[in-house]
């Protein structure tokens, strides 16, 4: 790949991570070096499921499940702001030596936004990607940064959701 270009798949509606994983099994299917690096989540979920059985696809997440940042206490918050710093620096890592060709940062635009990762190594390392590197970032309201810098930006716009009607989320469907 000779230009990487940098994705972000926005808004409130379903399909932001699993747009970004279909694109992972695309890449990987094609020979290129994911890592997929997952924010806030850290209950297991059936996508990432599939992605482990890929051999070129690296999955870089929190064990830990601290829930919606609403309920979270502030030791929760430290404690997650703490292990997010730590995923940008690995992924950066990797990015810098060169051992990765599609990186996804999922639901990256919440810790942003809520102060929960170090910002200035998400902006360095949106900002000054190496050139053949593939980014992409999911999550609702982006900052301003992040668009800016998108080459792609597509938005998923929620119309109609079951949880209105009380249906909860549903393994192998929403997660």
């Amino acid at each position: 790949m000779k230009q990487g270009l940098i994705h972000v798949y926005m808004g409130d509606g379903k399909g932001k991570t699993t747009a970004a994983v279909g694109q992972c099994v695309r890449a990987a299917g094609a020979g290129l070096r994911v890592v997929f690096v997952q924010f806030m989540k850290g209950r297991t979920t059936s996508e990432l499921n599939s992605l482990q059985r890929l051999e070129n696809v690296k999955i870089l997440r929190s064990e830990k499940d601290f829930g919606f940042y609403a309920q979270m206490s502030e030791g929760d918050r430290t404690e997650i702001t703490k292990i997010h710093n730590e995923l940008i620096n690995k992924v950066t890592i990797l990015v810098n030596e060169g051992n990765c060709d599609l990186v996804v940062l999922d639901e990256l635009t919440y810790p942003y936004e809520w102060n929960l990762i170090r910002r200035e190594s998400v902006e360095e390392l949106i900002c000054h990607k190496p050139e053949q590197l593939e980014l992409i970032i999911t999550g609702r309201n982006p900052a301003p940064i992040v668009l800016e810098q998108a080459d792609y930006i597509t938005e998923m716009k929620m119309i109609r959701h079951p949880y209105e009607q009380g249906i909860t989320a549903r393994e192998g469907i929403e997660f």
